[in-house]
This record gives structure tokens, C-alpha cells and sequence, in this order.
């Protein structure tokens, strides 16, 4: 096979991404389904002996390419759904139980919200951005329907003909339609109307590889206002096949609130900061108060976080040597 070392958990991934590198189309259709199905089930059990930052280069080279096939693939089944839904007559937004991940999308933006209502000092964002929204933008549309029922989302896309279905599905919802539009535009030729929100969501998907995630947060931290909020998806153990890496040394220039680490089967870790240079306020975080113009060592398992389900108290910890908690 040519990449895979000895280890069970990562043979049986090289063995899937071979058998889906094969697929003659990444398009919804059994076999892609199959394939993909087995993937998402053999990544997401916690495994504290898996870090792919550490693997051989052949290793890093399967996972690179693995991403990049499963954003594809993620692409075309959103695409998929988007357009069943809005052939519905009636609201589309009433039927997203049909996507087969939308529960997951509901746990997420749940724990998202959590985060963001720690680190809020009681306010309420009243506008958000989404970068990297995609045709079938569920974190907007949960956040907004569900959690943030009084804010402005701007989805951002690079693509327009995701933008279009993305519009098309909100169109006939009478609250949603107002509060929320799309622009076709690459994140990197957005400067000054970063300054105007609150909180920034950027997509797991936004920067497929660490060279590329860096310079899309670079120029984040380059235009966001002082104290707005970054809210980044990452991923964790053999979850790191399946998306990108976020960690605290690619956040120059932001204060790392907390990372997060789900166990069940919501895939995406959470990572939140705040734009240096807005009044620093603990709400309830416990920090390690690192210097951030100082090098951090990239190592996201030194960050620690338990979340109280009664009070969604987050703490951190710091040590390389302390126990993974999550």
C-alpha cells in the first residue's frame, strides 16, 4: 500500500482512503455513502495514542489527500440535500431533519453557543460572520433560528452557485430572510467590513492545510475589530483525518479562551479566542496568561477543558504531562 505504518486504526483508515481514492465520482450514491459512512465510524471513537502530527510523511501525505476528498465529498452531499429541501413547497427550513448529519450540526452549534455565552460578557453578538458557509449553511441557520434569534448572519462563500442554493433555502423563511444574506467572495479580498462584527465563524474547511489555515487567520487577526470573537473548528486524535488542525501557536494575535474536545459524535473540536487589543475580561475562563507575541508551542493537548453541563464552566489546564480529560 505504500503509506500506512503498523497500526490498526490507521491501516484501516489507508484502507479506506484507497477504496475511496478509487471512486469513480464523489457524488451521493451507495458506494459513496458506504465508504464514507465506514470513515466517519472508524475516526470518531477518542483514541489519546493517535496524533498525526507526529506519523510519518507517507501518513501525512494519505491524510492530506483524505481532507481534501472528504471536503469534496462533503461539497456535493450538501449540495445534494440543499436542493432536495428547497423543492419543498413549503418552508424548506421545516425538513433539514432529512440531511443525514443534522443532528450533529444541532450539537455543535449548541456547544458553540455555550462557548460564545461564556465569553460575551452577557451581550449578545448582533453581527456574525460565517466563512466558508457552503450550500447548506446549518450553522447559520441553527444559530439563528434556535440561539441568536435577534442577530445579523452574513455567510461567506466562495463559490456562487453554493451561495445560491444556500439563499434559495432561507428565501421563504419570513425571520431568516431578513436576517441573513450571502456573498460570493474569497475570504482573503475581505478587509474592511471584518471590522463590523462581533463574532467570525471559520469553517473546518476553510484552509485545508496548516500553510493555508494560517494565512486565512493571519488575515483575520489583520481586520477583525479588538475584542471580536474567532470561533474556529478543529479536530482531534484520528479525528484529524478527517479535518484540519487548529492549534494555539496558528492564533498570533488572539487570546485562546478555550479549546474544546467533543467525545461523542459530534467530529469538530471548538476553538474560541478574542482579538487582542479589546478590553480583556475573564468571564468565568481560567487563563494560562501567556504572553501571545511570544512563540507557543504547538501542542493543543497542553490545553485541558471540561464543560459543566449545569453551568458550562470551561477550565483549562496547562502541563504536558496531565492527563487527557477529554
Amino acid at each position: 500500500m505504500g503509506y500506512c505504518q503498523d497500526d490498526q486504526l490507521v491501516n484501516k483508515i489507508c484502507d479506506l482512503y484507497e477504496k475511496i481514492s478509487k471512486l469513480e465520482t464523489l457524488k451521493p450514491c451507495e458506494d459513496v455513502d458506504t465508504l464514507f459512512k465506514q470513515l466517519v465510524s472508524t475516526c470518531i471513537p477518542p483514541n489519546p495514542n493517535i496524533d498525526v502530527t507526529k506519523m510519518s510523511e507517507n501518513i501525512k501525505e494519505m491524510r492530506s489527500n483524505l481532507i481534501k476528498i472528504c471536503g469534496e465529498a462533503e461539497g456535493y452531499l450538501e449540495h445534494h440535500f440543499s436542493s432536495i429541501l428547497t423543492s419543498f413547497e413549503d418552508n424548506p427550513l421545516h425538513h433539514l431533519n432529512l440531511f443525514p448529519y443534522y443532528n450533529n450540526y444541532l450539537k455543535l452549534s449548541k456547544l458553540e453557543f455555550d462557548l460564545l455565552e461564556q465569553n460575551l460578557n452577557g451581550s449578545v453578538p448582533k453581527t456574525v460572520a460565517f466563512i466558508g458557509s457552503g450550500p447548506l449553511p446549518l450553522t447559520s441557520v441553527v444559530l439563528a433560528s434556535s440561539h441568536l434569534k435577534d442577530s445579523i448572519f452574513h455567510n461567506f462563500d466562495i463559490d456562487p452557485s453554493a451561495n445560491l442554493v444556500a439563499a434559495r433555502l432561507v428565501s421563504s423563511d419570513p425571520d431568516l430572510s431578513q436576517r441573513m444574506f450571502f456573498h460570493t467572495v474569497d475570504v482573503m479580498d475581505v478587509t474592511e467590513s471584518l471590522k463590523g462584527f462581533d463574532v467570525v465563524f471559520l469553517a473546518a474547511l476553510v484552509g485545508m492545510d496548516k500553510k493555508e489555515k494560517v494565512k486565512v487567520i493571519e488575515h483575520l487577526e489583520k481586520h477583525m475589530s479588538p475584542g471580536a470573537l474567532l470561533m474556529l473548528r478543529s479536530a482531534h486524535g484520528p479525528r484529524a483525518f478527517l479535518y484540519p488542525i487548529v492549534e494555539p501557536c496558528d492564533l498570533q494575535g488572539f487570546q485562546v479562551l478555550s479549546v474544546y474536545h467533543p467525545t461523542d459524535e459530534v467530529i469538530n473540536s471548538i476553538v474560541i479566542s478574542r482579538k487582542l487589543g479589546g478590553e480583556d475580561v475573564g468571564n468565568g475562563v481560567v487563563h494560562d496568561h501567556i504572553d501571545q507575541a511570544s512563540d507557543l508551542e504547538c501542542n493543543c493537548s497542553k490545553i485541558h477543558v471540561i464543560m459543566n453541563k449545569k453551568k458550562s464552566i470551561i477550565e483549562e489546564f496547562a502541563g504536558a504531562n496531565e492527563e487527557q480529560l477529554t
